[in-house]
């Protein structure tokens, strides 16, 4: 028996931009954002994206809803090609891809009260069932995300962080999505109230079956909440497994240096902290180094490492990492 179709497919796929030219009559200075990413979401499930400020995560997240132009690769919704989708499908793909934007105090137009920022989307794409019945999906939505019952009328303003967060959630949900795209979606809220946030997008999943990109850099919300991760470096995947794997047994020196620089207060936190963090800042997209892009940070380099590029080859049963010696603790001979 064939494995299901993945709600999302994405292969090879690389985002560069043009940033400058080299002198008068230099070729243009390319920067990799994301520089060959292949990955997979299955229906129902929660991938969490981690790495670094600067690592592609928000572009990837942007690029696989089709916001950003592409520079190749291939990336596949429901099992059809939308890699280069026109205007047309693309509308209709907004129906079913949907983003939560990182900060909720910019991405709520402050002159709309919440039912017009909630009914927007539905009247965008074409609503014909009549005021009243906008009225009710709204008034449903602002429930089913926890907001007071008398949300509907007030202006963004009036709310706390969390609570501009939730209508930004509740906009996403308007036209029914299948995936949703949330960009560090906690980031800007205080400690006390990421909790629930994080909480509303699980009950959320189990209510309405819905697959989530989760991009983030906290390794405790993305713990919490992921079915699988993936940890990016320098525009490229370098480790991918179910949360377990990826916490628990981690392969690659950058995965393992990330861990060991988050306390935790938990058993098993002295032997994280042992591993060596990453020294020295992430290379420019412009320049990225020759062979594996984390050895000039990895305490384990080896001559190959500088030489070739190691490709993201799997372990063990779904456990993948692009490196030359996975799961070392002393320098290669």
């Amino acid at each position: 028996m064939s494995p299901p179709t993945p709600l999302l497919q994405v292969d090879d796929l690389r985002v560069h931009y043009p940033v400058r030219s080299a002198g008068w009559f230099g070729k243009p200075v390319i920067a990799r954002a994301v520089d060959g990413v292949s990955l997979a979401l299955a229906r129902g499930e929660t991938l969490g994206l981690v790495g670094e400020s600067g690592s592609g995560k928000t572009t990837l997240g942007r690029a696989v809803l089709r916001r950003t132009p592409l520079t190749s690769g291939t990336i596949r919704f429901n099992g059809a090609d939308i890699t280069h989708a026109g205007t047309a499908q693309l509308r209709e793909l907004r129906r079913h891809m949907q983003l939560v934007f990182q900060d909720p105090s910019t991405s709520l137009n402050p002159r709309h009260t919440v039912f017009d920022a909630i009914a927007e989307p539905l009247i965008v794409h074409g609503w014909r069932a009549g005021r009243a019945a906008l009225e009710a999906r709204v008034t449903g939505l602002i429930a089913q995300v926890g907001l007071p019952a008398d949300s509907a009328q007030r202006y963004p303003h009036a709310f706390s962080g969390g609570q501009r967060q939730r209508i930004g959630i509740a906009r996403a949900l308007a036209i029914q999505p299948e995936l949703i795209v949330a960009d560090e979606p906690v980031s800007a809220l205080d400690v006390s109230v990421r909790a629930q946030i994080i909480n509303l997008f699980q009950d959320l999943q189990q209510e309405l079956g819905l697959s989530f990109l989760l991009i983030a850099h906290d390794l405790a919300v993305v713990r919490h909440v992921s079915h699988r991760i993936a940890i990016m470096y320098a525009g490229q995947v370098v480790e991918t497994g179910t949360r377990d794997d990826v916490y628990e047994r981690a392969l690659h020196p950058y995965t393992r240096g990330l861990l060991a620089a988050v306390p935790e207060p938990e058993r098993g936190a002295s032997r994280r902290r042992s591993f060596p963090v990453a020294l020295g800042e992430p290379p420019s997209p412009m320049s990225p180094p020759a062979g594996c892009r984390y050895h000039p940070r990895c305490p384990f380099a080896a001559e190959r490492c500088r030489r070739e590029a190691p490709p993201l080859r799997e372990q063990v049963a779904g456990h993948r990492v692009a490196c030359w010696f996975p799961g070392v603790s002393t320098p290669p001979a």
